[in-house]
Formats: structure tokens, C-alpha cells, sequence
């Protein structure tokens, strides 16, 4: 059984280029030996979750977008919350943070929770493919705090520089090198 990466956030290399990943933040939540999910952090779109998905419009807060997961099943939605109640939670990702289940009722999910995320679709890999990704320096691996799903401003620089070292002056690559 590998370690699984439930709950780390992925934090894309200035070498990853693929444009689905480029400078993005993961929260992976789920990893095991059949392969890994994760969803893209800091992908906002301009749709409000009021219009995209109605049914959640009275689980979040007013003006609340939705954020794109990631390029797998992008008509598919995924909220991830910060939970008050686990138990009504689908699955627990790491400390208050879970998935919503898919069968959860609204009214149930307003009353268990304190903030939500809305998500069109999300990343995934296959077994042995994040590995290869992570052995190959296409990630850079941190832990997760509740600010980073919920919060604001550049996601990718902040995680960076919050992990210190080297990664303190690769935050601060603009996003076009080219333009330095």
C-alpha cells in the first residue's frame, strides 16, 4: 500500500505546462493503489452557483462561483465544505474538510456546514500515475489548511511561500517568465 496523499495539496511545478495544471493548487481527496482524485483549487470561473447549479444556490453564501475541478467529467459537480457535523458529510478529506455526499439533502447540508466550494469536474489519475508525476518533479507536495480551500488571493505563490526554503523565490515567478 502506497502513503496516501488524502488531504496534501499538490502544488504544480513551474515545470508542469500542461495548460490544465499550469500553476494550479490540488487538494487531493481520495489516494490509494487504484489511483488518486483531486480537486483544482484555484480555477474560478465567472458562473455564479446560483445560476450554474440552482439546488445549491441556498447552500451557499450569495455571489458564490463555481471553480473549475479539473478536466475530468467537467459536467459533473463536486462541493467540498467545511463541515460542523462529519457525520453528515460524504467523506472526510482532512480536519473540518469533506466532500458532500451526493444524495445529501440541502437543508441538512446548510445546517452541518459553515462554508462550501462548488466544483465543475475534477483531476484524476491512475494507479501509479501521481507517483510517476511526483517522482518525475511535475509536483510539489504540502499539507492542506482550511484557509487554502476557502481563502483568497494567488493560491499558488501562497502555498509556495508558506513551504519556505527554495520554494520562497519560485513563488515569485511571474506568470509570464518570459516578461521578467
Amino acid at each position: 500500500m502506497i502513503d496516501s496523499l488524502r488531504g496534501q495539496l499538490l502544488i504544480a511545478s513551474p515545470a508542469l505546462i500542461d495548460p490544465n495544471f499550469r500553476r494550479t493548487v490540488v487538494l487531493v481527496v481520495a489516494h490509494d493503489d487504484d489511483g488518486a482524485v483531486g480537486l483544482v483549487l484555484n480555477r474560478p470561473t465567472e458562473a455564479e452557483v446560483a445560476e450554474a447549479v440552482p439546488d445549491l444556490a441556498e447552500v451557499t453564501e450569495p455571489g458564490a462561483i463555481v471553480s473549475i475541478g479539473g478536466p475530468v467529467q467537467t459536467d459533473s459537480v463536486v462541493v467540498l465544505a467545511e463541515w460542523d457535523d462529519h457525520d453528515e458529510a460524504g467523506a472526510m478529506v482532512f480536519r473540518d474538510v469533506g466532500l458532500m455526499g451526493a444524495e445529501a439533502e440541502s437543508e441538512r447540508v446548510a445546517a452541518a456546514t459553515r462554508r462550501l466550494r462548488v466544483f465543475a469536474g475534477y483531476a484524476g489519475w491512475g494507479g501509479g500515475q501521481l507517483e510517476a508525476e511526483l517522482e518525475e518533479g511535475s509536483w510539489v507536495v504540502e499539507p492542506a489548511v482550511e484557509e487554502d480551500v476557502f481563502g483568497d488571493g494567488d493560491l499558488w505563490a501562497n502555498v509556495l511561500r508558506r513551504k519556505g526554503g527554495a520554494f520562497t523565490l519560485v513563488a515569485t515567478m511571474p506568470e509570464d517568465p518570459s516578461l521578467n
